[in-house]
């Protein structure tokens, strides 16, 4: 495998790096619970799993 002959400079590795940005995430209130989530992702509600506003689970299977 081919390795560099001379080491990048930090200057080289910085640039490199600058397209690298954190993002938020997106953040929806669900409109049968009224809960704030990130979407396209399952929450908990008062002991519920709901994903799309519809129950997916009724209880945690762990609590019991």
């Amino acid at each position: 495998m081919p390795n560099p002959k001379r080491r990048h400079s930090q200057q080289r590795s910085a640039k490199r790096r600058t397209h690298y940005k954190a993002v938020a995430a997106t953040l929806t209130t669900d409109k049968v619970t009224g809960e704030t989530h990130v979407r396209h992702r399952a929450h908990m509600s008062e002991g519920k799993l709901y994903y799309k506003g519809q129950v997916v689970v009724e209880a945690s299977p762990i609590g019991k």
